[in-house]
């Protein structure tokens, strides 16, 4: 028997509440990528979850919310930043009611902070794969040439 889904390594998701995305700041480690980064919640797949039920999972264990898949208005595949044979899945959400109190840090990451769209996609401490996805769902928005791999 096959499994429902196709495999992939993983799911990031980017929550929009008006022109500000929703982020973490990593943790400062040497032993994990991108230390003391602000980053997207997601992570890697458990079992046989779909990418949304992954993306949906981490943001659980990130931030305690629970997103319905009806917010989401972007999604994209692509290959891994780290092995291009890897699968991963992008998503972007709009949830402009979300209230800063509806959110509390689960164990992984610094804090959790709202950036404005445009200064996450060109921070220098803002993890590069995350930066260049977003930019292209940003040009994709704004009907723009993707430049995404120029970040």
């Amino acid at each position: 028997m096959s499994e429902p889904h196709p495999p992939f390594d993983g799911a990031k998701i980017a929550i929009l509440r008006g022109e500000e995305v929703l982020v973490l700041l990593r943790d400062d480690r040497p032993d994990i990528p991108y230390p003391n980064h602000w980053d997207l919640p997601g992570g890697g797949r458990e079992g046989l979850e779909t990418p949304f039920q992954t993306a949906a999972r981490e943001l659980g264990e990130e931030l305690s919310l629970a997103i319905s898949p009806e917010r989401v208005i972007y999604h994209r595949e692509e290959a891994g930043h780290s092995d291009p044979r890897l699968r991963v899945h992008f998503f972007v959400a709009r949830w402009d009611e979300l209230r800063d109190e509806m959110i509390a840090l689960g164990d992984e990451g610094q804090c959790w902070s709202w950036m404005k769209v445009r200064d996450f996609v060109t921070r220098r401490d803002a993890v590069i794969s995350l930066r260049r996805r977003l930019g292209g769902y940003l040009a994709t928005r704004d009907g723009i040439p993707d430049c995404g791999t120029l970040w």
